[in-house]
């Protein structure tokens, strides 16, 4: 099995919306992926609980597992993937990824 985890600091306001909206929002949509995508098996989103912000804290991580780097690169690929992609774009600053083998 490969873990897929994805954490990122969110610009203060974007698409109309602010920070804590558009976690929300990223929030639903990250979920709603292993729905739409078989290579995807879990999608666990979670949001920064405390205003104690600094340099270090991200708002938000995504932590995905797929059957294999095959599934990954499938997942990576998808259309459906590609549309949550466009919107995360636009509201975050910064973004962090480690994929490994969790076996």
């Amino acid at each position: 099995m490969i873990k897929h985890v994805v954490m990122w600091k969110l610009k203060e306001q974007a698409e109309g919306n602010n920070r804590i909206e558009n976690a929300l929002l990223m929030k639903q949509q990250l979920e709603a992926m292993p729905a739409l995508i078989d290579e995807l098996d879990t999608a666990e989103v979670g949001i920064h609980l405390f205003d104690d912000r600094d340099d270090a804290t991200c708002d938000v991580v995504l932590i995905t597992t797929c059957k294999d780097e095959a599934a990954l690169k499938a997942y990576a690929q998808h259309p459906e993937h590609l549309k949550v992609v466009e919107f995360i774009k636009k509201v975050v600053n910064e973004r962090r990824v480690v994929d490994y083998r969790a076996d």
